[in-house]
């Protein structure tokens, strides 16, 4: 059996409300509760660890007798885990619904299995409707589950020649308008925008997600990575987030913690040395290249060395999307080999995570 018109539009407004949750180390959900005849009688969703799961949130809100024969929407399958809080798997069998319509399978070890629990017990349960929603809205967590660490974007703007810099150091502004106001909006909707120092010394950033003159409602925190010092009166620590600083170079130990700060989607802005040193450790699963029809010559590469000795060794990318934008040209991409290097550690939703 297929969603009918009636769930699918339950599953739109549970990814809708699913939004409405914080990001953080449990992912965002939503859940709508629909009587036998197709009425909405509920939504929830997850405001944070701790509190109920978004399934929860909302069959509490129904009388016991409405619940009877009603169908589940959620975004994400229903846990199978004991924490903070119980199952949810359990808590809508005992609740008498009938039916249960999830975009995303629970891919922690502990967590997952609330389907065939449901099923089990003898409720309809069917997966997969709204999956790619699902899973864009829920992207930093699923890495963090599947790789132990936050997803992670590099993004560089060039030359059509392939420089990030005139050969005096000049940067700004390769690209146009519309190229740096997309830049602002997928910063946005990151949890940490992350620079190395020489970054920092050169073009002194604010690090933030403006619109204008004017900052957007999220913003990311500004991560500045090396030995070099900040000057006191950089742009950086009169960000709305205090800067994090990390005087190191071992990335997957500073990704580790920015995990452990509850950080799921990191934008690695720059410079070259960084975005390079990422894509070498194989940190990188998400490339965005900004591509200006400019040329500029000179020593100032976009990328250093990333580990590619030989053409046998290119690292592959699959583009996503080409994208126009005024004079510019987005390219996002991904490394093709990426899904099958990962490996998934044995995790699970933290306290209340869904």
């Amino acid at each position: 059996m297929t969603a009918t018109p009636v769930e699918h539009a339950a599953m739109l407004r549970a990814l809708d409300i699913a939004r409405r949750g914080p990001r953080g180390v449990n992912p965002q959900v939503g859940a709508v509760i629909l009587s036998p005849d197709g009425r909405v009688l509920s939504e929830g969703w997850h405001r944070g660890a701790g509190t109920p799961h978004a399934e929860v949130d909302a069959l509490s809100r129904v009388a016991a007798a409405q619940l009877r024969g009603a169908t589940a929407v959620v975004t994400l399958e229903p846990c199978n885990h004991t924490g903070r809080t119980g199952p949810c798997a359990q808590a809508l069998i005992d609740a008498g619904v009938a039916r249960v319509l999830y975009a995303l399978d629970d891919p922690g070890v502990a967590s997952s299995g609330g389907a065939e629990r449901m099923r089990t017990a003898g409720l309809d349960v069917e997966a997969g409707e709204g999956s790619e929603a699902a899973r864009s809205l829920i992207a930093g967590w699923l890495a963090v589950q599947r790789l132990g660490r936050p997803h992670v974007t590099v993004k560089w703007a060039q030359s059509l020649d392939g420089r990030a810099a005139a050969a005096d150091g000049t940067s700004q502004w390769i690209t146009g308008p519309a190229a740096r106001a997309d830049v602002h909006r997928r910063r946005a909707q990151a949890d940490a925008i992350v620079v190395g120092t020489g970054t920092v010394l050169a073009d002194d950033p604010a690090l933030s997600a403006r619109e204008g003159d004017a900052l957007l409602p999220h913003q990311p925190i500004p991560v500045v990575i090396g030995m070099r010092e900040t000057p006191v009166d950089a742009a950086v620590r009169r960000h709305p987030h205090e800067p994090l600083f990390y005087p190191q170079h071992d990335l997957a130990v500073i990704l580790a913690d920015l995990r452990d700060r509850g950080v799921q989607r990191v934008f690695v802005e720059g410079g070259p040395t960084l975005a390079s040193a990422f894509l070498a450790a194989g940190l990188a699963d998400e490339v965005l290249a900004y591509l200006a029809p400019v040329l500029l010559g000179g020593p100032k590469l976009a990328l250093t060395d990333i580990g590619v000795g030989s053409i046998g060794d290119a690292r592959r990318l699959v583009v996503d999307e080409w994208l126009p934008l005024g004079d510019d040209l987005l390219a996002i991409a991904h490394l093709d080999a990426a899904d099958e290097t990962a490996t998934r550690p044995q995790t699970t939703r933290n306290e209340g995570g869904s």
